[in-house]
């Protein structure tokens, strides 16, 4: 078939599509759906981020949403594509209140999955192109009120004279993402991070960190980096961008503040949050809480018999700032995920005796193979000279329904370990527990489903399968002594270091130290999508719990993940807080039951 054809088969299913919810006829419109097809919305029909599976979920969204809704004007956006039998589209639409884009994806008539977002609210649009602002008044001007002058106005009386509408905890890319959005929306917003600086949470890391994720990927809201930004970003120069970032975006930035405590006033619909800004004790009332602590909460800090009498250097990963200082040391690290491997590496470079103390089985894959078959297609510089913006990547990425990621993911997994079989081969004869996942599906779904588990090989992989990196393996830590650490197997680690490569608690843990046990409760697991695999426990949810959508605490939202998703879901997460301070009605359907409460 041609072109022609594609774009005339997917017109006409989004033309009865639009004519069935018209009607309103939600049976018919779930009709053209596959019995097992599947609709992600996000925000623009739900004011939720809620996927529909099969017909009967889809009948009982629409039957739920459209009377508000009341979407229209679907129309194709560019020529639809055709491979493996599936016709892919873009296309735009409106609703009551906003509008939106969507992605459908057609085998034979009916609909296999389908997304719409919504983009913008009707009359609260961002100013941009025609409708910039000016930045000055023309002509004299007595008294004249500069742009400076409104800043700094601005800056001296938010959180004093006049309160925010939100209050952002974190300063990273998270927080800083978001608090763009917002101040693009004109919504009052304060960020408030404990740190000195924007950028500061990378820069204090540990010296050889870089990201693993290639800079197509990585970009902030408004600013892309600049087209000679090094493929995987060193942590001080991330730093130096959000530092940048903060500056450029002029949000309310407050560094060297602390989080002290929070709870809410339900009678007045705000939020009592006590906060220690260079030494002087605020408190800010808030309409809405925004937690972006990253998608982790506090450092998981084991607790090893003896770990007190050990009388040399002990600490998390998440207080190590590097290998220098120890050539020739003995280093233990417990762990083997990212930051493990990291911190080997590093170690092994600056001279140390570098021993890996390996748990449970890591996902291991090569950032060159990652780069070339995961986020090629999307995210590198070849999609970009294809005519694939960063947008049109973060929604062909949301088009995805996490159900199907599972099933997608595995050749690719299969074909990394095909081409990558002698890395794979080193591991195993050095003794190291490598695996792709429950289902083989990999680092993307691990991700997904409890936000670790795996190691992005950028070259420790080789040091350990040429045993540079030592290794214990199938073992677990019985006790820590003053010089050393015992392992199960009754061999002894002599250690003058231990890093404790142990990761992060769930992000409720700072909704329980910030607010109370009851709200995080209420809130229940944050991440993870029910998929009843290991740290993810069912039932399956579909989305990501409680993230960047309403939660069963009124005024309390979650901002985190990566910088892909920090970037492309603040989007929603800011309309979301606009429309509720706008007054327009935000009917939320689909919240899940917080079946766990950690």
């Amino acid at each position: 078939m041609s072109a022609e054809e594609w774009n005339r088969q997917a017109s006409r299913w989004l033309s009865a599509f639009e004519a069935a919810l018209a009607r309103p006829d939600p049976a018919g419109a779930a009709a053209l759906f596959e019995d097992g097809g599947f609709w992600r919305d996000l925000v623009a029909f739900t004011w939720n981020i809620k996927t529909a599976e099969g017909r009967d979920a889809i009948h009982a969204m629409l039957a739920a949403t459209l009377g508000q809704a009341q979407p229209s004007a679907l129309r194709l956006d560019g020529d639809a594509v055709h491979a493996d039998g599936v016709v892919q589209a873009w296309f735009t639409f409106e609703t009551a209140t906003g509008r939106g884009r969507g992605h459908l994806r057609l085998r034979g008539a009916r609909a296999w999955t389908l997304l719409t977002t919504l983009r913008e609210l009707k009359g609260f649009e961002e100013r941009r192109g025609f409708t910039r602002e000016k930045g000055v008044v023309h002509g004299a001007q007595r008294n004249r009120r500069t742009w400076l002058d409104g800043i700094e106005a601005e800056r001296r009386e938010l959180g004093h004279s006049r309160q925010p509408w939100c209050l952002i905890v974190g300063g990273g890319q998270g927080g800083l993402a978001l608090a763009a959005r917002l101040r693009r929306l004109d919504v009052p917003a304060i960020v408030v991070e404990k740190n000195a600086r924007a950028g500061d949470s990378w820069r204090k890391r540990y010296r050889s960190l870089c990201l693993h994720d290639p800079v197509w990927y990585d970009h902030m809201p408004y600013l892309p980096f600049p087209e000679h930004w090094p493929v995987f970003s060193p942590k001080d120069k991330l730093g130096d961008w959000l530092e940048m970032y903060a500056r450029v975006m002029e949000i309310n930035f407050w560094g060297n503040t602390e989080c002290l405590s929070a709870c809410r006033d339900e009678a007045a619909g705000e939020w009592q949050v006590t906060v220690r800004r260079d030494g002087e004790v605020l408190v800010l009332r808030p309409r809405h809480l925004v937690l972006a602590t990253g998608m982790s909460g506090v450092p998981n800090v084991p607790r090893f018999p003896g770990a007190d009498t050990f009388q040399g250097v002990l600490r998390h990963s998440s207080a190590h700032p590097g290998g220098e200082g120890f050539a020739g040391k003995r280093c233990v690290i417990i762990g083997s995920n990212n930051s493990a491997h990291d911190i080997c590496a590093d170690l092994w470079e600056w001279g140390a005796d570098v021993t890996m103390v390996q748990r449970s089985p890591t996902i291991v894959a090569r950032s060159e193979l990652l780069s070339e078959l995961a986020w090629g297609n999307l995210y590198s510089e070849r999609a970009v000279r294809s005519g694939i913006t960063t947008d049109v990547a973060d929604l062909t990425t949301a088009s995805v329904p996490f159900a199907l990621m599972p099933g997608w993911s595995v050749p690719l997994y299969e074909e990394i370990h095909r081409r990558d079989k002698a890395l794979y081969d080193g591991l195993e004869r050095a003794g190291f527990l490598y695996h792709f996942g429950e289902d083989g599906s990999g680092i993307h779904t691990a991700y997904i489903r409890r936000g670790s588990g795996y190691y992005i090989d950028v070259g420790a992989s080789q040091l350990i399968a040429d045993g540079e990196i030592k290794l214990k393996s199938r073992v677990a830590v019985e006790r820590i002594s003053p010089r050393s650490v015992t392992l199960s197997d009754g061999s002894e680690l002599p250690a003058d270091l231990i890093v404790y490569a142990t990761g992060y608690g769930p992000m409720t843990d700072w909704a329980e130290l910030l607010i109370s046990k009851d709200v995080a409760d209420r809130v229940g697991k944050v991440w993870g999508v029910g998929s009843a695999t290991a740290y993810d426990p069912g039932p399956w949810e579909g989305e990501l719990r409680n993230m960047w959508k309403p939660t069963w605490q009124e005024g309390l939202w979650f901002q985190g993940g990566n910088l892909m998703q920090s970037r492309h879901y603040s989007l929603y997460l800011a309309l979301q807080l606009k429309a509720r301070m706008e007054g327009i009605p935000t009917p939320v359907y689909g919240m899940e039951p917080a079946h766990h409460l950690r």
